[in-house]
């Protein structure tokens, strides 16, 4: 099993704006009101694809349907995960306009790239009972000590998560995550904003994890599994340290991927803790952070499928 890969799939926008849907429990996200917004998102796209290329990652690029009216369409973690086994999760999504995101063509793009799928995985009809798990935006995969890391909310079923670690063959370790909205403590959308998990090092923002001892549980599995774990601030969360992703580009070189701001935000010792297992590569991704409220993770469904 791997913990990182070479392969990326991502979906060019056509129709990015800040979706209302979305933003009922997305705190990230805020409306430029802009009327150029979807060609400014997609320079940032573009121009992040471009320095995934320059080192060798492997990114295949699908363009979305302008018909469609989809506004996330370029986050696709969330409603398809690809596995080393051949399997592929489709996962139920909250927001209802992103539920015409999930594209069964991209899999026959897969195919013509020489990808070999064996079995889809739907849980797309827990819809119908108002029942989400938005794939690797909610559930943190640890995939060679098989464990999932899972922030409940309502993006994140605790029930369908169980459900998700028995097929997939999936540890679960749940916990509730929260940060401070108009002096409340609310839950994080996505797993994925408050914690990154890369080969052998985590990112973490253990401060929203309230309950003591969930976030005990957390640290404990992460160090039972020998990751240096790298905390950050709940501030330096909300400037998306948190949505990083590791990669391989060429000659297996990795790279911990994360957008510009992001990286502004860190320390000089975090920096340099996260430099000791690989380098950073950073992108601006402004426009695509406050509309989407997501960041360069969201952006990239890591593809282990095995080859044919």
């Amino acid at each position: 099993m791997e913990q990182i890969t070479n392969t990326i799939l991502m979906v060019r926008p056509v129709a990015f704006r800040m979706n209302e849907q979305t933003a009922v429990n997305n705190y990230f996200q805020e409306d430029l009101k802009d009327e150029d917004v979807n060609e400014r998102a997609q320079k940032e796209f573009d121009d992040f694809v471009s320095k995934l290329r320059k080192v060798g990652v492997n990114v295949i690029v699908v363009d979305d349907k302008p018909e469609d009216d989809t506004p996330d369409s370029i986050f696709p973690n969330n409603w398809v995960s690809f596995h080393q086994n051949g399997n592929i999760g489709l996962y139920p999504m909250f927001a209802v306009n992103r539920r015409k995101e999930r594209r069964m063509e991209y899999f026959a793009r897969l195919e013509e790239e020489g990808f070999k799928i064996k079995n889809v995985i739907d849980y797309t009809g827990a819809e119908e009972d108002d029942v989400f798990l938005e794939g690797t935006g909610s559930l943190l995969l640890d995939r060679v000590n098989r464990k999932a890391y899972c922030a409940l909310s309502p993006r994140a079923d605790e029930d369908l998560l169980i459900e998700f670690c028995e097929d997939f063959e999936f540890t679960p370790v749940i916990f509730n995550a929260n940060q401070d909205v108009d002096g409340k403590r609310k839950a994080i959308y996505h797993t994925n904003v408050m914690m990154c998990l890369a080969e052998d090092f985590a990112v973490i923002c253990l401060e929203s994890i309230d309950n003591g001892k969930e976030r005990k549980n957390v640290l404990k599995h992460l160090k039972e599994d020998g990751k240096e774990v790298i905390k950050i601030t709940e501030a330096q969360m909300h400037e998306f340290a948190g949505n990083m992703l590791q990669v391989k580009g060429a000659f297996d070189k990795k790279y911990l991927v994360m957008s510009s701001r992001a990286h502004k935000s860190l320390t000089d010792e975090q920096v340099k803790n996260i430099e000791k297992h690989c380098e950073i590569l950073s992108s601006d991704l402004d426009v695509i952070e406050t509309c989407g409220g997501g960041s360069a993770r969201c952006m990239m469904a890591e593809v282990f499928l095995p080859k044919a």
